[in-house]
């Protein structure tokens, strides 16, 4: 299968935060890009579309938007 992604995305396994409205959902990062990443929930549907992706592990905050939805995995994009 040909990759169809602008950059490459390398496979990680980090807890992060998905953050919004003054709220914060757990989450995992499972791959991850310059571009974007692929996130671990427990339930996509309550996740906005556009929040802020927290890793503590690596200092990073980034304003991301939600590219597609799974069963409990999320696309997203960096803005």
């Amino acid at each position: 299968m040909d990759e169809q992604r602008k950059t490459p995305r390398r496979r990680v396994l980090k807890a992060a935060t998905i953050e919004f409205g003054g709220g914060a959902i757990d989450c995992n990062v499972r791959n991850i890009s310059k571009a974007g990443a692929a996130l671990d929930v427990a339930s996509p549907l309550s996740i906005p579309d556009h929040f802020t992706l927290h890793i503590p592990s690596d200092q990073i905050k980034r304003p991301s938007r939600v590219i597609w939805r799974k069963e409990r995995r999320i696309g997203i994009s960096f803005d």
